[in-house]
C-alpha cells in the first residue's frame, strides 16, 4: 500500500538560482510554512501569556509531555517513508510500558534486563508486521490494526484490567530524569532525530526506502530488495515504540492498559504533518518533529487560555484532517506539474 507518496516538492538549487530574492521567498514560503507558523504561534502566545508561556517551567512541561509522542511519530514515520503505515505505535505502547514494570515487580528482573526484553519484543513485533505485509501481502493498515488490537488485548489480559504497581529501582526512574535543567527525554528525541535524518538523507538505506515508497515495482526492478527494507522499517518502528513504552513506564511509574491509545492520533498527526513541510509531499524527519512541536505549542497555549479537557483531541483531529488535505493537494499539484 502506497500510503504516502515519497516525492519531494521542495525547489531545487538550480530553480532557486534563477530566481530573485522576492521570488525565492514566495517559492520557499509554502515549503517552510509550518515552521513559520510554529514560530508565529510561539511569539503570539508569548505576548498574550507573558507570565506562563515563555517560561522554563512551560518548556519543561512541553518536553516531558510530548517527547513520547515525538518518539511515536518518528516510529510511525519510518514505514511511511517506504509507503506503508504502522498503527501498532499506539496499541503497542500500552503493552510495552506494562511489561517494563511487571517484569521488574512480578518477576524480579533487573531493570536493564527488563528494558532489553521489551525492546526485543518490540523488534519481534516489527518482524511479524513486516511478514504480514510483505509475505502474506495483507494491506498494511489492516495488518497493523489487527496486530495492534492483539497487543492491546494482551495488555488487558496481563493486567486483568487493573493498574500494575510496585516498587521500582531508582535507576529505572533516572531514565526520565533531568539533564541541564531539561527533561532527558528531550535529548533522547534529539539524538534519535539526528541519527534518523543522517540515515534517511545521506545513506543508501534512506534512498532505497524513499524509492520503495515512491514506486515499489520500479525499485524492485532496479535491484532494491524491497521486502528486506520494508521489514527493516517495521522492525525499527517496533523498536522505537518499545523504547517509548519504556520511557512512559519510567515517567508514570504505574502501568495500565488504558494508557497509550491516546498517543496514536497525535503521533500520526505529527507524521502526516511532516509530509507537508520542509520537504512537502515527502515524509521527512525534521518535518515530523515540526509537526509534533506545532501540536505541543498550540495545545499548550490553548490550555493556558482555559481550554477544556476536550480541546486536545479536537485540536489533534482537526489538525490531522488539515494535514491530509494539504498532503492531498500537494500530490495533485505534483501530478499536474508532471502532466
Amino acid at each position: 500500500m502506497n500510503s504516502v507518496e515519497s516525492d519531494a516538492l521542495e525547489p531545487t538549487r538550480d530553480e532557486l538560482a534563477r530566481m530573485g530574492l522576492a521570488d525565492k521567498l514566495i517559492r520557499l514560503a509554502p515549503v517552510y510554512g509550518l515552521v513559520i507558523l510554529t514560530a508565529l504561534l510561539i511569539v503570539l502566545f508569548s505576548i498574550l501569556l507573558p507570565n506562563t508561556f515563555p517560561t522554563l517551567l512551560n518548556l519543561r512541561a512541553i518536553i516531558a509531555d510530548k517527547s513520547i509522542i515525538a518518539l511515536l511519530a518518528l516510529a510511525a514515520m519510518i514505514p511511511m517513508v517506504a509507503g506503508r503505515i504502522d498503527l501498532t505505535v499506539g496499541y503497542g505502547i500500552a503493552l510495552w510500558h506494562i511489561l517494563a514494570i511487571s517484569l521488574q515487580t512480578m518477576y524480579g528482573l533487573p531493570w536493564p534486563v527488563a528494558v532489553g526484553i521489551v525492546l526485543i519484543l518490540g523488534a519481534v513485533t516489527g518482524v511479524f508486521n513486516g511478514f504480514l505485509v510483505e509475505v502474506a501481502k495483507i494491506d498494511a493498515f489492516i495488518a497493523t490494526l489487527g496486530t495492534g488490537t492483539v497487543l492491546y488485548a494482551l495488555a488487558l489480559w496481563h493486567t486483568g484490567g487493573r493498574q500494575m504497581v510496585g516498587v521500582l529501582p531508582e535507576g529505572f526512574f533516572d531514565l526520565t530524569g533531568f539533564a541541564f535543567g531539561l527533561p532527558v527525554t528531550g535529548f533522547y528525541v534529539l539524538a534519535i532525530t539526528i541519527v534518523m535524518w543522517l540515515i534517511l538523507e545521506y545513506t543508501p538505506v534512506g534512498r532505497y526506502l524513499y524509492a520503495i515508497g515512491a514506486n515499489p515495482k520500479a525499485a524492485q526492478l532496479n535491484g532494491i530488495p524491497t521486502r528486506k527494507y520494508v521489514v527493516g522499517a517495521f522492525v525499527t518502528s517496533g523498536t522505537l515504540t518499545a523504547l517509548a513504552g519504556v520511557l512512559l513506564a519510567s515517567k508514570l511509574r504505574i502501568g495500565q492498559a488504558s494508557v497509550g491509545l491516546e498517543y496514536l492520533l497525535p503521533a500520526l498527526v505529527g507524521a502526516f504533518l511532516g509530509s507537508t513541510t520542509i520537504k512537502p509531499g515527502r515524509v521527512n524527519v525534521w518535518g515530523t518533529i515540526t509537526g509534533v512541536v506545532i501540536l505541543a505549542v498550540g495545545i499548550s497555549g490553548i490550555q493556558q487560555f482555559g481550554g477544556s479537557f476536550w480541546v486536545e483531541p479536537l485540536f489533534n483531529g482537526m489538525t490531522l484532517l488539515i494535514a491530509i488535505g494539504i498532503a492531498g493537494y500537494a500530490q495533485r499539484k505534483k501530478g499536474a506539474a508532471r502532466k
